[in-house]
């Protein structure tokens, strides 16, 4: 998997009261880490932000943050994607920083803001409900997508499945873009993993942006972790009508899903849900033309 883990010797301490315990406590072995590095964003040549995450589909990466910025939201808008050189002490490439061309008429955000995300928090400084309406070019407000109980209830066992670097780390958050069939069965599009969980969102938007996709009509989003404010704004943006989390969510997201027309879900687990905004999309099949 290159640079998306890195082994590390640690010291394993055994308390379990077995034998192997009590003669000797602590073994010596080597874990799997998630890597977390830096990727800084430049546009047209500026420094635009830096996100910590987990190396790979980095330009998936940077055109999901693009499009959760407001900045763009057509493949079109996206020149080209390149890596900038950059090396670390060893004279090795880092691949670290990317550097996004926008079409010339595309509005260029504030590049003296400085973003910086983490790989904890989403994007920093949007704070207001009002706000996302506004860079919002997508409604899911509109979409006539209806989604079988059982299979949304479904879609976290089916994103475990594919998670790859989750099974040799168990350090990373998951998203995966499922589109649900008239027969209400879900087809998976897309899967991205990062220690960020926002990053994970991105990659799969950005994707999505670059395949021509969006906006992400008749689509569920499935994530492994909570449901933030950020992440239901980013859904907001790529045009998802379905957010659904194996967590909680916050009560900002729960507020912003209803204002977008979002049906958002959490605690999904395989046999049981909730859902805390936009319960009408969820229960029924539609019926197929003809049937």
């Amino acid at each position: 998997m290159g640079r998306v883990t890195q082994r590390r010797k640690v010291h394993k301490y055994v308390l379990d009261g077995s034998p192997q315990a009590l003669e000797f406590p602590v073994r010596y072995r080597e874990d799997v880490l998630a890597v977390e590095e830096p990727l800084e964003i430049r546009l047209d040549s500026l420094s635009f932000s830096v996100t910590m995450r987990t190396p790979g589909n980095d330009f998936d990466l940077v055109a999901g943050f693009l499009v959760s910025e407001g900045i763009i939201w057509s493949p079109e808008q996206l020149v080209s994607l390149r890596f900038c050189a950059g090396e670390d002490e060893d004279g090795v490439q880092t691949f670290n920083v990317v550097e996004a061309q926008l079409r010339p008429d595309v509005v260029r955000p504030d590049i003296g803001r400085n973003v910086f995300t983490s790989s904890s928090c989403g994007i920093c400084g949007t704070d207001s409900i009002e706000a996302v309406h506004k860079s919002s070019h997508f409604s899911p407000a509109g979409d006539p997508l209806m989604v079988p109980i059982t299979t949304l209830a479904s879609l976290p066992d089916r994103l475990r499945e594919a998670q790859a670097v989750f099974d040799v780390t168990g350090g990373v958050h998951a998203a995966g873009l499922f589109r649900i069939a008239d027969d209400g069965s879900a087809e998976l599009l897309c899967v991205r993993e990062d220690v960020g969980r926002h990053n994970a969102v991105d990659k799969v938007v950005g994707w999505a942006l670059r395949e021509g996709m969006l906006p992400l009509r008749g689509t569920v989003l499935q994530v492994s972790g909570r449901a933030s404010f950020e992440l239901v704004q980013k859904a907001a943006l790529a045009g998802i009508p379905v957010l659904a989390a194996v967590s909680a969510p916050s009560s900002l997201a729960v507020e912003l899903a209803e204002a977008s027309g979002i049906t958002l879900a959490g605690f999904s687990r395989g046999t049981s849900l909730n859902v805390y905004a936009g319960a009408g999309r969820v229960g029924a099949v539609p019926v197929p033309v003809g049937g």
